[in-house]
């Protein structure tokens, strides 16, 4: 088994936070972070997360270079581009992570590849007062338009994302100790090429009828999957048809999270045969 540098800390199970293996942490150098024993990797295999740099024109990879010539040729290596938020006022993403793995595959014989970004989007209260509303699947987009180009690799490339929440939000750490919170949230269903948004209230009279109605106009959608589909659908369909008169099953911000999360990732999973 190979073994990481000195100083390149790696962080065990499958934790949320990464650590920075000698990367810079300013000069438009890439980032990238080790993790070893993770869900998405393979036991005693390390991943390493690369987010590539922005518009500094410096050179991608050189730093990842430097951890590979550190560690050696005997440690399996998971290689996971994280382009972070992927939306539709950055059309040229796909663009961008092309470059990044052709600066980064070369470098040595990855075990895996995969391309990560996140498309949900940030929500404010306007962009819901008429109701649902879709956005595009920008990072579906881009996971695509990258395995088009017919790259040695792109039949083999990973798919990744960061659910139904915006990327920045997944980031930020719970405040302690906060109470109340704004008077509304978001329900998310992922289709195939959009996420659908609805509105949904966290108090007040019309709290129940809304949230009530939120989830039927969600389960009338026609690419909703049915109540069989998964714990997601089912608790839609639960919440669409429960009484006017009972808060119960209308749920609170952690559920319609879960809610979301439990349907996409099922949906995901299931879809990844056939992206």
């Amino acid at each position: 088994m190979g073994r990481l540098p000195e100083g390149c800390l790696v962080i065990p199970g499958g934790s949320a936070h990464g650590v920075r293996c000698g990367a810079s942490q300013g000069g438009g150098t890439s980032r990238y972070w080790a993790y070893r024993d993770v869900p998405t990797t393979r036991r005693g295999a390390v991943a390493v997360v690369v987010r590539p740099p922005g518009i500094t024109g410096q050179p991608l990879g050189e730093d990842v270079r430097n951890l590979l010539r550190r560690t050696g040729p005997a440690l399996p290596l998971d290689l996971l581009l994280d382009m972070r938020t992927v939306l539709d006022e950055r059309p040229d993403a796909g663009k961008e992570a092309l470059r990044a793995l052709d600066a980064l595959i070369p470098l040595t014989p990855w075990r895996t590849v995969s391309l990560l970004g996140g498309g949900f989007p940030r929500v404010t209260a306007d962009m819901l007062e008429h109701g649902p509303r879709a956005e595009p699947r920008a990072e579906r987009r881009m996971w695509h338009e990258v395995r088009a180009m017919g790259r040695a690799y792109a039949p083999h490339l990973g798919y990744g994302d960061y659910g139904v929440q915006h990327t920045e939000a997944i980031a930020q750490a719970p405040a302690p100790g906060r109470k109340g919170g704004p008077p509304w949230g978001v329900l998310g269903y992922t289709t195939e090429n959009s996420y659908v948004l609805s509105k949904m209230l966290t108090r007040g009279s019309d709290r129940i009828a809304t949230n009530r109605r939120a989830a039927r106009q969600i389960t009338e959608l026609p690419e909703f999957r049915g109540a069989g589909a998964g714990q997601g659908e089912k608790w839609l369909r639960d919440c669409a048809n429960g009484p006017l008169t009972v808060s119960k099953g209308v749920g609170g911000p952690k559920e319609w999270l879960r809610t979301g999360n439990l349907q996409h990732m099922t949906y995901v999973v299931r879809s990844l045969p056939a992206l």
